[in-house]
């Protein structure tokens, strides 16, 4: 049988689709509860992903803000008992002092000390273990609370960042279930047409090449904003209740605490030079000593090792170095090994800076997902006769708030001896959002992204002109010029037209 005649049989005859066809009910279904979870979440979700992209270089942010501190590669454990010891003269009756030691992506010795009422102060040592001031980061401290908590108490943002992470996670795949052929248009742009198309189409590109990063930074962070809740689910499940012994699980042994007096305070040197003895594979990034000065004084250290995606290993240390054991991030089980990558996939804190500058563009590109699901919601609405101008303008204004929120709070934090980031982001915010009651749509797009650039460029040249003679951090230089770069291209989006920004127009 030649290869002629059996295409002659089989010519009309349509090919069988690899895959199974779906019908047409489920995917209207799927299409419909995707935009209500779309728009049900979708301030929310925009915020929680453009913040967490920002959070994601918040050790940069620090050494930004502060850019005198000492850059260090590493420090003896002899330097580093003395920036302990300095630290807990500084703060009569602490209960904790957390001493985070250099690492390349924080290099610097740092103390932070808690008092028995909750009052922190963090200090910055050098080389020899001298504190040389004290540590003044407000802005990297807003915008990184921002990303996890939303600054709300911290059970109640934690709960509302990781119920925002379900609803991403539900509308990603809701969104994948909705497009039959999302994978196989995977690279089908259409440009030059209905603007309505190109949105959907630029929605559904991004969704797609950013599907894995989306799925993980979605499942990660609802898992952590969440863990109050599956925390409490556990207590009830296995302890009658007593989170206390469900939290007790992810910290290791337990040392009794004791008040009395001790003979001496913890030495942090024997502690750490213990450390690498017994790890000589892996570095210790930060110490907890817990009761400092009491007789149930002790440590838990944190041990990184090269090349493993993990938070690190805590391990628990008596107050003469004696290792007690660990809580098992490395060495337990499946589940715990899987804990201790969390944070590190969500934030893109591994890998260096190439991984944090693809999370940062990946992060945006979420956002951008998100605000453009919204405006092609509003389109359709449009093309069906039925307009929403107002929420048209109030989308914009939400959306592009951000940006000119965040540079407006940075600035304040520079210029005022006492910032208020989160207050000065409020009011910003509340500002560009009063402006969708003036402008135009495609007006007020333009003005809130030229204001974004002006204000980021004088966070830029404001930070310079402050730090200039005494930054001896190279991270400061290098954000500066990043911020300044992030100006001009953000600029250079408006120049495409220049419509009137303001106009005199009916109030719809």
């Amino acid at each position: 049988m030649d290869g002629s005649s059996a295409a002659a049989r089989t010519k009309g005859k349509a090919a069988k689709p690899i895959w199974p066809k779906i019908p047409a009910a489920f995917v209207r279904a799927m299409l419909a509860g995707h935009s209500a979870l779309g728009l049900a979440f979708a301030a929310l979700i925009c915020l929680v992903c453009f913040s967490g992209s920002i959070a994601v270089f918040t050790y940069e942010y620090q050494r930004w803000e502060q850019p005198a501190g000492p850059v260090l590669r590493e420090v003896s454990p002899r330097a580093a008992d003395a920036a302990f010891r300095e630290a807990l003269a500084k703060t009569p009756g602490a209960h904790e002092l957390f001493l985070r030691l250099p690492e390349p992506a924080a290099p610097r010795l740092s103390v932070r000390a808690e008092d028995t009422k909750g009052h922190e102060r963090t200090w910055i040592a050098d080389a020899s273990g001298k504190i040389v001031a004290e540590q003044n980061t407000p802005w990297s401290t807003f915008q990184a609370e921002l990303h996890t908590a939303l600054h709300l108490p911290r059970a109640w943002g934690g709960f509302i960042v990781g119920l925002t992470g379900v609803a991403l996670l539900s509308s990603l795949v809701s969104g994948v279930l909705s497009h039959p052929r999302v994978f196989k248009d995977a690279f089908a742009l259409r440009w030059g047409g209905s603007k309505r198309l190109q949105e959907a189409d630029l929605h559904n590109r991004i969704s797609v090449w950013g599907l894995p990063f989306h799925l993980v930074v979605s499942l990660t962070g609802a898992f952590l904003g969440l863990t109050v809740i599956i925390v409490g689910v556990l207590a009830l499940a296995t302890f009658r209740g007593d989170t206390s012994k469900a939290y007790a699980l992810f910290r290791g042994p337990t040392v009794q605490d004791d008040p009395r007096p001790a003979q001496k305070v913890i030495d942090v040197a024997a502690i750490l030079t213990r450390l690498r003895v017994v790890y000589p594979d892996g570095r210790a990034t930060y110490l907890v000593v817990e009761h400092p000065g009491e007789v149930g004084q002790h440590a838990s250290g944190n041990i990184v090792r090269e090349g493993r995606l993990s938070r690190g290993e805590t391990v628990v240390l008596d107050a003469d170095g004696k290792i007690l054991g660990e809580v098992g991030y490395e060495s337990g089980s499946v589940g715990m090994r899987l804990l201790s990558a969390m944070t590190p996939l969500h934030f893109g804190w591994f890998g260096g800076w190439p991984v944090k500058v693809a999370y940062l563009l990946l992060g945006l590109g979420l956002t951008t997902v998100t605000s453009s699901g919204v405006a092609i919601w509003l389109a359709r609405r449009r093309d069906k006769g039925r307009p929403a101008p107002r929420w048209e303008r109030v989308w914009i204004a939400l959306v592009w708030s951000q940006p000119v929120a965040y540079a407006f709070s940075a600035l304040v934090s520079l210029c005022s001896p006492t910032p208020k980031p989160v207050a000065a982001w409020g009011l910003a915010t509340l500002a560009a959002c009063a402006l969708a009651v003036a402008a135009a749509p495609a007006a007020l797009s333009i003005a809130l992204r030229r204001i974004s650039a002006a204000l980021i460029a004088m966070v830029a040249v404001t930070h310079v002109s402050l730090h200039a003679r005494q930054m001896a951090d190279p991270v400061g230089w290098i954000v500066d010029a990043a911020l300044l770069a992030t100006a001009l291209g953000l600029g250079a989006t408006t120049m495409v037209q220049t419509p009137k920004v303001f106009r005199a127009r009916k109030f719809d």
